[in-house]
């Protein structure tokens, strides 16, 4: 039965193309860092490619493109809006695995398996959606209750997307930002390093140096913190005393001597 919904978004193009992938988010040259695989996307076993080619060379054939696939799906997202809009409104939640199969069975008067697989290849490879993903928010079922975690290295490929977008419209370097979201996906993940690159490994030679350069960053983070322990462990002085020694911030230096200690207490813990 469709849910009853007063609408406080527009259903204007302008809001619906929101939902519908840019050409010029292609890298210059055709050149990716990352394809998302589809188990990542909707977690199907079929592809969810829409049916429309994506080769444009000139801006008058990319706007006849992103016009063909725009009127292509339109109805379709309209639709999942107001049966959905918790999922498909205001804000793109992560959908759980297996909800396109759920979305034909509950549904075979609204969707034609082809229309629905476009409209939903189309729909989770928005920037909204893949923004959800990194952000690491859980799947959430057709009732809109979250139902599990968005694997890790799903989340990883998902930010090396986004940055690889971003990047392409940007003179501005955004490594700093996507090396700190993979720091921060690494650390959600609650996995041992060993563990986590193992997961995300790519054969992907810019993908493979994002990782490296990150980690290498947090390894130099490491090292200056830990000299910073050693050289106030050996100067007799208290923090504030060390702090105003170096002209160093105060509230800094004792967050990052809390830090370290506690980085260090943990990895000599045997564990039980």
């Amino acid at each position: 039965m469709m849910q009853s919904f007063e609408s406080p978004i527009s259903l204007s193009p302008e809001w619906l193309a929101q939902s519908v992938i840019r050409i010029e988010d292609a890298a210059p040259g055709g050149h990716s860092l990352a394809r998302l695989p589809n188990d990542l996307l909707f977690m199907t076993s079929t592809s969810l490619e829409p049916s429309i080619a994506l080769e444009a060379d000139t801006p008058a054939q990319q706007k006849a493109v992103k016009q063909d696939r725009f009127q292509l799906v339109q109805p379709v997202l309209e639709q999942l809006f107001e049966l959905y809009p918790n999922l498909f409104g205001a804000e793109f939640l992560p959908l759980k695995l297996g909800v396109f199969q759920e979305l034909l069975a509950a549904h075979p008067e609204h969707f034609k398996k082809a229309e629905l697989k476009a409209a939903l290849g189309v729909h989770t490879r928005s920037g909204r959606y893949l923004q959800s993903v990194a952000a690491g928010k859980m799947r959430h079922d057709l009732q809109g209750n979250a139902v599990e975690n968005v694997a890790a290295e799903h989340i990883f490929q998902t930010i090396v997307e986004l940055f690889r977008r971003r990047q392409a419209r940007s003179k501005e370097d955004l490594r700093p930002k996507v090396f700190k979201q993979i720091l921060a996906a690494f650390d959600a993940s609650g996995l041992a390093r060993q563990d986590y690159l193992a997961l995300v490994h790519s054969t992907n030679a810019d993908v493979s140096s994002l990782l490296d350069e990150a980690f290498a960053e947090r390894d130099q983070a490491a090292a200056r913190s830990e000299a910073l322990l050693r050289a106030f462990d050996g100067s007799g002085k208290t923090a504030a005393e060390f702090a105003d020694m170096y002209g160093m911030d105060l509230k800094l230096v004792s967050n990052v001597l809390v830090r370290v200690r506690a980085d260090q207490a943990a990895k000599t813990a045997v564990p039980t």
